[in-house]
């Protein structure tokens, strides 16, 4: 007699708040996507969540140095022109920071050489806050950080998207069929990869909650390595590693 399927999940930031892929180990032809305001009701949700694959960074650096934490410096050989997508994590310091001139100030004081914060990273730094609020409390053994363009890489023979997700802010709907294609081949259904997008989240937010479901998979199974091989932990002893 065999127990109940474990459930997984791709999770990605969306203006909304969150938004995830579930689906039962092993079968991602039967994906279910939810959106919620927040991470912690992915915790809680049923059936239980063994492994969140989050596009987002888990462990915060003391102090940002050229190319960033290990993960970054890591991955972003691998992707080619894609590899702007990949970007360095401020300090703990600058990301806790509440406002964006205040976030640039420690951000200066905590870089090597020193460095601002853009506004595109500091919009990010509240959902950063509240994946490390969930890792501190102790949810380390669910939750990993993964990253779209490094999982469409590993899913693609290890080969760099051709074509970028978004041109000149817009989404790229040439970009979004590459990625698909990709997607299709791991068992997405490609009426669910082409509904209408869940309100509340973008076609991009979407695909790359799809395809963090994908290595979510390959986690639960062992097959997915960390990048880099040896993980660091940051200084609140997290474990600082894209998995893919």
């Amino acid at each position: 007699m065999t127990g109940a399927p474990r459930w997984i999940a791709g999770v990605d930031g969306c203006p909304a708040g969150w938004i995830a892929v579930m689906a039962p180990e092993n079968n991602c032809s039967r994906p279910q996507v939810r959106i919620v305001p927040a991470l912690a009701d992915l915790m809680t949700a049923e059936p239980r969540l063994e492994v969140l694959a989050v596009d987002m960074p888990m462990g915060l650096p003391e102090v940002t140095r050229p190319g960033g934490r290990g993960p970054e410096t890591a991955v972003r050989p691998l992707l080619g022109a894609r590899q702007s997508s990949v970007f360095s994590i401020p300090s703990r310091r600058a990301v806790y920071a509440l406002e964006y001139r205040q976030a640039c100030a420690e951000a200066l004081e905590t870089s090597e050489p020193p460095r601002k914060v853009s506004k595109q990273a500091f919009h990010l730094f509240p959902k950063i806050r509240e994946l490390d609020a969930l890792l501190l409390a102790g949810e380390e053994a669910r939750l990993f950080e993964v990253h779209p363009e490094v999982a469409f890489w590993r899913l693609n023979g290890e080969v760099a998207m051709r074509l970028p997700k978004k041109i000149k802010g817009r989404v790229n709907p040439d970009g979004l069929t590459e990625r698909m294609d990709v997607l299709r081949r791991f068992g997405l259904p490609g009426d669910f990869l082409a509904q209408p997008v869940p309100r509340g989240a973008a076609a991009d937010d979407f695909l790359d909650a799809c395809v963090n479901l994908v290595i979510a998979g390959r986690i639960l199974r062992g097959e997915a390595v960390p990048f880099p091989a040896v993980p660091d932990r940051d200084a609140r002893g997290l474990r600082m590693a894209i998995w893919a």
